[in-house]
């Protein structure tokens, strides 16, 4: 896998990130780059100039764990930095990062029956799955509810990072539109990583490049992020602003699709609303697939 230009920009991006203060190294005078120079970076990671800067060329193939994680040091990257850098390795070795068939772009079948069971069972939080596309391939009854601004009228696949760039409803349903773009930029750099032959994916980026100039900027930066769990706040037409906590769950029947599954505190504000919106989701006519 040819993957020296997204190699390049993310260890160059990271290294301009790292001031030789926070490296615990002297400024000196006359510096004309941001963040530590080629030479400091080699350094601290106990390798030659001359193999760091093969490395920051985007040749990575061949390199060793051992030589990953002194660089994942140097440049001071978080958990989910240094998990990226070891997939686009193991890319660049043409190896599988996650046991995922390479995929073609298609539209998702319907959803297991057994996983339709699984979350119809969940009743009084929101439950959501969603594949590495971003795409909405399964929810509960109060999902469907919850998430109806992103679902629309049925007729097509619901995507959250469509719905998050290309759609004017996005800044109301997401009262932290900036954080959320970031977050979604920051999940599909990750999912590209693990998984570069995946076409659908590759045609989404094109996509939103093409129409939205915050998702060039942000994909620009080279950010990756894992969602994991946290608090999101929402405005939904129907009950207002709620603050959901969530957590991700990993789907080991269907590598990359993961569940989210958001709830409210109990005896808050938002936990009053969650109900609200659940009567409001029972009176809602059934759509017939």
């Amino acid at each position: 896998m040819d993957n020296r230009a997204e190699v390049r920009e993310f260890l160059m991006t990271r290294r301009a990130r790292v001031s030789p203060e926070a490296a615990g190294m002297p400024a000196g005078p006359n510096r004309r780059v941001a963040g530590l120079r080629r030479s400091e970076a080699a350094m601290l990671a106990g390798v030659s100039v001359e193999y760091y800067a093969k490395l920051e060329r985007g040749a990575i193939a061949g390199a060793s764990a051992s030589v990953l994680d002194a660089v994942s040091r140097a440049l001071q990257l978080d958990d989910t930095e240094r998990a990226h850098l070891l997939d686009l390795a193991r890319a660049a070795d043409g190896i599988p990062t996650s046991g995922r068939p390479r995929r073609r772009t298609s539209k998702p079948g319907p959803p297991r029956a057994s996983l339709e069971w699984a979350l119809a069972a969940i009743t009084d939080g929101i439950a959501v799955v969603r594949n590495p596309r971003q795409e909405i391939v399964a929810v509960n009854e109060l999902g469907r509810a919850f998430y109806s601004p992103v679902i629309g009228d049925g007729g097509r696949t619901p995507n959250l990072a469509r719905f998050q760039f290309l759609d004017p409803a996005a800044h109301d349903f997401y009262p932290d539109w900036e954080l959320f773009a970031r977050m979604c930029v920051g999940i599909m750099r990750a999912e590209a990583g693990r998984d570069p032959h995946d076409k659908g994916l590759q045609d989404l980026v094109g996509e939103l490049s093409t129409q939205s100039e915050t998702f060039r900027t942000l994909w620009a930066a080279h950010d990756v992020r894992t969602h994991g769990a946290g608090t999101k706040r929402f405005v939904h037409p129907v009950v207002g602003e709620l603050t959901l906590a969530y957590e991700e769950l990993v789907l080991t029947a269907e590598p990359g699709n993961v569940m989210l599954i958001y709830t409210a505190e109990p005896g808050s504000p938002s936990s009053e609303r969650l109900r609200l919106l659940s009567s409001w989701a029972a009176t809602q006519p059934v759509e017939q697939s």
